[in-house]
């Protein structure tokens, strides 16, 4: 599906009906990473619309000249949510870079982002990560991947095995070469907001932040201090984890954010 906003056809995937989930994917790939990741949750949890949009550079969404920063990307953003949910309560989930745009969404829009939840996300500053550390390595890469992919998964996962593999080459290979790098290093070199998501102490809906044990992109540390800012979050650090949380821990994840769905909807 696509929606045009402020001139840019913004892609994006919809699924199912209820109440409105965004969900905003990281850097460098598209909307079927996370999608991929939470469809298999949400067919199991009824009453939810999912929106993934592509976001701005990546996937089927153009990043013209016009977009120069985050704040651009923002702003898209919260024009999308205006022509595709209107004024309807909804729900947000950022993984990575996506989760730096969902706290902002969720900064400018308190009373109508009634839950929020972080995967592995990034922050105005990153700090105090680790190295990368392959935990398990078991899957047979030979002929799989050519050079520069195999180079990206191996960097990626701290789990390699014939699963997270197999998760890699169906919802993160095929979005590399979408990628149009020179505007995304615009706007990336831009990162951070005008109005920063910081000191969210006043956002009292339901929270979810997960981070890896061993991701060495965003590490754990700034999740867990980032979890203090929110009063009703649940924060988790799940080992045998990196950066690809979402396809190295499965399972948990969905437990957790089954149990943040529950949450939103008591509140």
């Amino acid at each position: 599906m696509e929606a045009t906003v402020s001139g840019v056809p913004v892609h994006y995937a919809e699924h199912g009906g209820g109440t409105p989930v965004l969900a905003l994917h990281g850097a460098g790939v598209d909307h079927r990473e996370i999608a991929g990741a939470l469809e298999p949750i949400f067919r199991n949890v009824p009453g939810f619309r999912r929106l993934y949009p592509d976001l701005p550079g990546m996937g089927r969404t153009p990043a013209p000249e016009t977009i120069k920063s985050n704040d651009d990307v923002l702003d898209i953003l919260l024009g999308l949510i205006d022509s595709t949910i209107g004024d309807e309560p909804f729900l947000v989930i950022g993984q990575s870079y996506g989760g730096y745009l969902a706290r902002a969404i969720a900064h400018q829009r308190p009373q109508q982002v009634v839950g929020l939840a972080l995967i592995c996300p990034v922050g105005a500053h990153t700090r105090e990560v680790p190295k990368h550390e392959v935990l398990v390595s078991s899957a047979d890469l030979r002929g799989q991947l050519d050079p520069e992919l195999e180079a990206s998964y191996r960097s990626y996962f701290v789990v390699q095995t014939t699963e997270t593999l197999s998760r890699f080459r169906e919802y993160v290979a095929p979005a590399v070469s979408l990628v149009d790098e020179p505007s995304l290093a615009r706007i990336l070199s831009h990162w951070e907001l005008r109005d920063r998501p910081d000191g969210a102490k006043s956002y009292f809906h339901p929270v979810l932040i997960l981070a890896g044990r061993q991701d060495a992109t965003a590490g754990h540390t700034a999740a867990r201090e980032l979890a203090e800012d929110y009063p009703r979050a649940t924060f988790a650090a799940l080992d045998r984890a990196g950066h690809a949380l979402l396809h190295e821990q499965p399972t948990l994840t969905q437990a957790l954010i089954v149990e943040w769905l529950a949450r939103v909807r008591e509140h």
